[in-house]
This record gives structure tokens, sequence and C-alpha cells, in this order.
């Protein structure tokens, strides 16, 4: 296993200092017995067929197609919704915000043994509606650097940074930041904003490395989470052909 990319910090002050300063933070919200418990309900996710109101996404792999996202699937699964609604996660998600935050999105990718990665990008081009957010990667699997973990950019998330033709870093920029590989264990989370560039490469090991990424917004700006699917739903009839993001961060061919 990859060396952790940081100590966990303890949701509180300094969790918000650190979120402030670097633009993200390491917590670690679940217990092994918990972690257990969340493979469980993904793995009986993963089972759910393709026409139901949740959303699956598929790509293209050497090993054959593969689901490499699932979203919307809060309003279907009773222990899910608690654990993005009513935990550690959601009251994290306050403290950094600093304000009562709202789940404004969810999603699932797993990026299976040949699944692809994510070009270097920020959310908040992606994220309507809302001006304050915030993100984590609650890890499901170990997510190391051969499977395809995260990289982040410290403290660059003050601006949204240029972009090319498909709304991700534009390449000049990209080589003038400094990449930090986040190799983290499972029951992590991975807080970030966002405005902080982050990206990730394939997976190019045998294991898989699924994770969990709730987005919350500050209540203030309302409950938004079923007017941000209603909008994505329209955006994607409108576009070309399959998509798996608001922007063109996917670097997989989706089936």
């Amino acid at each position: 296993m990859d060396q952790p990319f940081f100590d966990t910090i303890e949701p509180g002050p300094d969790a918000e200092e650190h979120f402030r300063q670097f633009g993200w933070v390491l917590t670690e919200p679940l217990r092994p017995e918990t972690v257990a418990e969340l493979r469980s309900w993904v793995d009986d996710l993963m089972l759910w067929p393709d026409d139901g109101p949740w959303l699956h996404y598929r790509e293209a792999t050497a090993n054959g197609p593969r689901l490499c996202r699932t979203e919307n699937f809060v309003p279907f699964h009773d222990d899910l919704r608690e654990l993005l609604t009513r935990s550690e996660l959601s009251d994290t998600a306050s403290i950094l915000l600093d304000e009562t935050a709202v789940l404004y999105k969810e999603k699932i990718n797993y990026k299976a043994p040949g699944g692809a990665g994510y070009s270097a990008h920020q959310d908040a081009p992606a994220y309507r509606f809302i001006e304050t957010h915030v993100s984590c990667m609650l890890a499901i699997d170990d997510s190391r650097e051969s499977n395809g973990c995260l990289e982040v950019v410290s403290s660059m998330h003050d601006e949204v940074l240029p972009v090319d033709d498909k709304g991700c870093i534009r390449a000049d920029i990209i080589e003038q930041l400094d990449w930090t590989p986040a190799p983290i264990w499972a029951g992590q989370a991975l807080w970030f904003h966002s405005r902080t560039p982050h990206r990730s490469g394939p997976n190019t090991s045998n294991e898989p490395r699924r994770a969990l990424y709730p987005t919350y917004n500050a209540l203030r700006e309302g409950d938004l989470r079923a007017a941000y699917y209603e909008q994505k739903a329209a955006e994607f009839a409108a576009s070309d052909g399959p998509r798996v993001s608001l922007i063109g961060d996917f670097e997989g061919q989706m089936l």
C-alpha cells in the first residue's frame, strides 16, 4: 500500500482551518465494520437494473464493459441516504462550509480494473445554481496510485482556472501546478473544495477503486438536488453522445 497522503484530522476547528488553507482535508468517518456495511450496500446497488430512476453509466475496458458510475441513488436506498444526510459526513460538510450543509448530489465512481481516469479539472464549472459547495471522496476500497487514486493541488482553490473546450483545466495551466498523489485507506474521506484542482489516472491494477462522492452546498442557497438532476438530464438529452459528467473530464469510452 502506498504511504498515506496525510494524517487524518478530527472534524472541528483544526479541520476547518486546514481546509481553508489547503483546499482539502482528510478525515476518517467510518469504522471497519461500517466500511464492510458500505461495501455490501454498494455491491447490492451495482446489481440494480439500468432502466431504473437512478443513473448507471458504463464504459468499455480491455476487460469488457464495466459499470463506471452510479448517481441519483439516495431516494432509493435508505442506508446510503442515512449515511450521506444524517451522519458525520453531513456534519463535517457543515463545519467546512461554516454553515448548515445540504446534499447537492451524489455519485459512486467504480473504476474497475482497466477503468479510465479523469482529466485535471475543478468541479465548480459543472455545478449549476450554487456558489458554495464542498465534496469528499469516501474510499470504499483502498485507493492506491496503481488503481487510480486522486491527485490534488494544494492552496489553489481561490478561483476557477482557464479551461479547454471540454471544460477541463487548460494544458498549459496543468503543467504549472504542483500535483500530489493522495492514496487513502477505505473508510477515509478526502474533502476538497469545488475549486481545488484534481485528477486521477486509470486503474492499472487487478483491484477495483470504488469511491463514494457526496457534494454538499450551503442550505441558505436552497435544497437544489432535484434541480441539479433535472438540469443534468436536460443537458445530456441535448448532447451528441453518451456522457458521464457535465464537463468532459472522463477519459474512458462510454457505452
